[in-house]
């Protein structure tokens, strides 16, 4: 029997080549799009699941409130986990990474090659996170001072083999430092929060130790087995009262937390689960650029639709068919043929569609994976889609899909009753039209959710990039790692502003993207520091060229100058400090910055800048100021981008003539502001495809619908035709009922579109709008692609001779 289904369900869809054509088309496009957004989705729920120990380590996070500046922090200070763990037995063991000092110059033959995922990390970092041993005891690798783990990758790029351990690495740690090599590990997996190649020993970490009341370190608690995070959370507010406000009363005067938090501000240290980071942390600072929850609710989302999608077009072919397999149905019934029968051979053929186009999907999928990774930033592999989650996905998915699409047409057809067919009082010209127009409506209200999404997605890109964001980061050439430069900075800068095309140069270890150094501290509007006269903001060092070159705007004061030696102890502010001081004009006013009971330090506010971006448009300006300080471990040039080869050639020309054995290394800062959105940026070029696809297998049902609802009436166009009908009048008569679903469809879909889009834009601070010409042109692109589809088929009937059709008449 299962045999004989098989064979029926075989010739049968080749019977009718253009509807299984159409079948095996609409479902593999569905099916394509599902294992691409698949593998995605997997890929990002699956972070730091490797480690062994992961549903037992947990990050330290920090929120602060100071004299009204938020800072929602990934680091902890210092000394707590070791306090932490002394006083509460439910820590196993912790682990630190420091990972300010950004990068570091490594020594390679002659030269000195730039590392950019590198840390100093404590002794214990292997007995929290899971790492492969390539040889060296990875329990005591980094318990002496300049010590390194390196990676495989590392080894071999350094010294060609993995047989590396006891040699050395030379950094510019210090100067010059000597780091002896411990250990070898594999590379650690992509789905990390974290991914460094080169673990430093913390002995050597650029810090000065012992700081109850500063945030620099990622820190990370291994619990014992049985205990609750939350319960171990529930104790910090004890740490905080038998350790911070000891710490702080040395700096502040401040009698209790009570009183502290009375005056507005806070102080709360909290637990996130290691698996959790990725997908729910946006804080600062960022090991690396996270994943966002919500894109994988709306992308798994997309999946079910687009799946949804084709298996409705489906039904809908195989309902509308419903005539042509009428007497078939009737002659097996009045054979002997169960129900029962039946539907098991309408499931067969669904299935063995679905079978078929799951085969196509996934030579598809393999084909579209380059594509796809550069839209979404993924490195996937063929072999990624044969692992054990995607081989039972393979097997089950086909006859999910083939049940789901087939069941209600299979029991439809083999419904209907002999004694009718067989007299020929069966008809189903409009035959349940009314579930075939709901589903098409379906079909239509997701492809005009997903065009809506994608304008308004490019409408928030474009206005982050038409935004005034208070300077100007255009033609701005950054040359990092200057430090290398030693004593030669100044000369350096010389000869590059003697090059034609080089307008002006200034100090960029600080630059208003998120990629670049910060650096906080806390202000006090007053000598001795109280709950309510603190303070806490941005403090960069930059020279008096920088606002200028940079294109910001004084709003009260002026900016630093040469001509003032007073400027030393000066400071400019922006408007968001000004307000939070509560004077309009505080130029002339002091902030005090110091320790040891008193902020001993005055610094006179000269100036204020009027406020800019210096990170995303999804966070409010933050308070920011600036004050006459080197920070010319990167310098940034105004150049003309004219001739911009020629130039970049000559810059590193002269580089390689001061710092012959330093890398040279340069970015344009409009490139890095355009990386702050590359999730945006690809998320738009994902809903463009995902809402091409949509369209696409809703166009080809429409399709299939238009040519057999042509075919279905016929005789009815001839005779119309015959009385005189246009072809106008007979194109509008296929086309309009199509038209009043889209539009149906068009109304269901605007105010579902209005919610999901809106509720993305509040991740913004600063966003465009929803216009209303959103909606009326994705309607119209909706009808547009409607009448296209249906269009044609409507033509090909309207200009068919009359006579083909009523010649049997």
């Amino acid at each position: 029997m299962f045999n004989n289904n098989w064979k029926i369900a075989y010739r049968s869809l080749l019977k009718n080549k253009f509807f299984t054509t159409l079948n095996i088309v609409g479902l593999a496009a569905g099916l394509t799009c599902f294992l691409l957004i698949t593998l995605y989705v997997t890929n990002e729920l699956g972070y730091d699941h490797h480690n062994k120990k992961a549903d037992r380590i947990f990050r330290i996070n920090t929120d602060i409130v100071m004299g009204g500046t938020e800072l929602v922090m990934t680091v902890a200070p210092d000394p707590m986990p070791e306090i932490l763990k002394k006083d509460y037995p439910e820590i196993e063991e912790y682990t630190r990474i420091y990972a300010s000092s950004g990068s570091k110059l490594i020594k390679k033959g002659t030269t000195f090659l730039n590392e950019t995922l590198v840390a100093h990390v404590d002794s214990t970092y292997f007995k929290v996170f899971s790492a492969t041993a390539i040889s060296g005891d990875l329990n005591t690798a980094l318990n002496e001072p300049n010590t390194v783990v390196v990676t495989k990758s590392m080894a071999e790029k350094y010294f060609g083999t993995t047989d590396v351990l006891g040699k050395t690495l030379e950094t510019n740690d210090n100067g010059s430092t000597i780091y002896k090599i411990t250990g070898v590990i594999e590379d650690i997996p992509k789905q990390s929060h974290y991914r460094p190649d080169l673990l430093f020993s913390m002995d050597n970490a650029p810090y000065q130790f012992g700081q109850l009341l500063s945030h620099n370190f990622q820190t990370y608690l291994l619990l014992k087995d049985g205990n609750n995070a939350a319960s171990l959370e529930a104790k910090f507010s004890d740490y905080v009262m038998r350790h911070v406000l000891p710490a702080a009363k040395q700096e502040m005067q401040i009698n209790s937390m009570e009183e502290f938090e009375q005056a507005g501000n806070k102080l709360k240290y909290s637990l996130m689960p290691l698996t959790d980071i990725h997908l729910h942390s946006n804080r600062f600072p960022e090991l690396a650029v996270n994943g966002n929850i919500q894109y994988i609710y709306i992308f798994s989302a997309v999946a079910v639709f687009i799946l949804l999608i084709a298996c409705i077009n489906f039904m809908n072919l195989s309902t509308a068919r419903s005539a042509n397999r009428a007497r078939e149905v009737g002659i097996r019934k009045v054979l002997g043929s169960e129900k029962s029968t039946l539907i098991r051979q309408f499931l067969t053929e669904s299935t063995l569609l679905s079978y078929l186009a799951i085969f196509l999907a996934l030579l598809a999928t393999a084909l579209l994976l380059p594509l796809f990774n550069d839209i979404s930033g993924k490195q996937f592999e063929v072999a990624d889609l044969f692992n054990h989650f995607f081989i039972v996905l393979l097997f089950f998915l086909p006859l999910v899909v083939g049940l789901l699409a087939g069941t209600y047409p299979a029991f439809f057809l083999s419904s209907f009753q002999p004694l009718q067919v067989l007299k020929s009082k069966f008809s189903t010209g409009h035959t349940k039209g009314g579930l075939r127009s709901t589903l098409v409506v379906v079909q239509f209200v997701t492809s005009i959710v997903l065009i809506i999404g994608t304008l308004v997605i490019y409408r928030q890109l474009n206005y982050i990039q038409t935004r005034n964001i208070g300077f100007n980061k255009d033609q701005l050439l950054v040359i990092n790692n200057t430090f290398a430069l030693d004593n030669q900075k100044e000369g350096f800068r010389n000869e590059i502003l003697k090059l034609s095309g080089v307008i002006g140069s200034t100090n960029s270890g600080f630059l208003p993207v998120s990629a670049s150094s910060r650096n906080d501290r806390t202000f006090s509007t007053q000598a001795a520091m109280t709950s309510s006269s603190g303070l806490n903001t941005q403090i960069w060092g930059v020279d008096e060229n920088y606002i200028p070159l940079l294109g910001m705007e004084m709003k009260y004061g002026r900016n630093f100058s040469k001509e003032f030696g007073t400027d030393s102890s000066g400071i400019i502010i922006n408007e968001t400090i000004a307000a939070l001081m509560g004077i309009e004009n505080p130029v002339g006013q002091k902030l005090y910055s110091g320790n040891n009971g008193g902020m001993t330090t005055p610094y006179t506010i000269i100036g204020v800048v009027k406020n800019f971006h210096f990170e995303s448009l999804k966070q409010q300006i933050g308070p920011v100021a600036f004050w006459l300080k080197p920070a010319d471990y990167s310098m940034a040039f105004k150049v003309n981008a004219k001739n911009i080869n020629p130039l970049l050639a000559s810059i590193e020309q002269t580089w390689n003539k001061m710092a012959p054995d330093m890398p040279f290394e340069y970015s344009f800062l409009d490139e890095s502001f355009a990386r702050m959105y590359e999730s945006e940026q690809r998320v738009g070029q994902l809903a463009i495809s995902f809402a091409a696809l949509t369209i696409l297998i809703a166009c080809l049902g429409l399709f299939g619908l238009a040519a057999f609802m042509a075919e279905q009436r016929n005789k009815e166009i001839g005779v119309r035709k015959v009385l005189g009908a246009s072809v106008q009048h007979i194109m509008a008569l296929l086309t309009r009922d199509f038209i009043k679903l889209v539009g149906i469809a068009a109304v269901i879909a605007f105010p579902i579109a209005w919610y999901a889009m809106h509720k993305w834009l509040e991740n913004f601070a600063f966003k465009t709008s929803i216009g209303w010409w959103i909606f009326f042109v994705a309607g119209g692109i909706a009808i547009l692609i409607a009448l296209i589809t249906v269009g044609g088929q409507a033509l090909k009937a309207a200009i068919t001779n009359p006579i083909k059709s009523l010649r049997s008449e």
